[in-house]
């Protein structure tokens, strides 16, 4: 089965652990070797055997994932900003006005010279976001960015993602935080054993799925 991603659509992935959710997304990055299928990103192919195909992939996309990965050395606006600098080789003045604009959107803008051991979890995962926005990417990939936080601590993260949603930013985000997806995505995959078993918007998924593996699935996760 395959499924498309309009502009301005937040996709959620769900489906049991070890269901290929976010091995999908770290296939789209090209971070590991597509086995088969295709991949078109605005109607052009990826061509996962090309680094040049790839790389201009990477341009069109940015990933968070479960484990922040902020650089202990660097403070807050030094990690956002360094990818746009020396990656990308814009200058550093302009970089450092959109980074300071996108910690305040994540609710940072007293962070800036911050380094992220003097972060809660919750504040570090914001500037990982902040860090992949920096990249000005087509699709946000979000890889289960709540699972590694304390409780009290994801609810900042999703008014985060609630947020970017509104703006009308296009994501794919892997989640377990069921009533979240029900509320922001616009269409939800339901993944199983590395295979697409439905899609469908939220209620439709959560209130009556069609497929007797979403069933199962679903009746389980909404029991708890």
């Amino acid at each position: 089965m395959t499924f498309s991603v309009d502009k301005g659509e937040v996709i959620a992935l769900i489906g049991p652990s070890g269901s290929g959710k976010s091995t999908l997304l770290r296939v789209l990055m090209g971070l590991l070797p597509p086995t088969a299928g295709h991949v078109r990103v605005a109607g052009l192919p990826i061509d996962y055997g090309s680094r040049k195909s790839v790389r201009a992939a990477r341009e069109r996309m940015a990933i968070v994932f479960q484990q922040y990965n902020l650089f202990q050395n660097m403070d807050v606006m030094r990690n956002v900003t360094i990818s746009p600098i020396k990656i990308k080789k814009r200058p550093r003045a302009e970089v450092e006005r959109e980074a300071a604009a996108l910690l305040a959107k994540v609710g940072l803008s007293e962070k800036h010279h911050a380094y992220p051991d003097e972060l809660s979890g919750g504040q570090q995962q914001r500037v990982a976001i902040a860090r992949a926005l920096a990249l000005k990417p087509e699709i946000l990939l979000l890889d289960e960015v709540t699972s590694a936080l304390d409780p009290e601590l994801v609810n900042e993260v999703l008014d985060t993602i609630r947020g970017l949603a509104g703006e009308g930013i296009t994501m794919l985000l892997v989640s377990h935080e069921m009533a979240f997806v029900r509320e922001v995505a616009t269409r939800v995959v339901m993944m199983d054993k590395g295979q697409i078993v439905e899609i469908g918007a939220p209620a439709q998924i959560f209130d009556d799925p069609r497929e007797p593996r979403t069933r199962e699935f679903v009746s389980k996760i909404l029991r708890h």
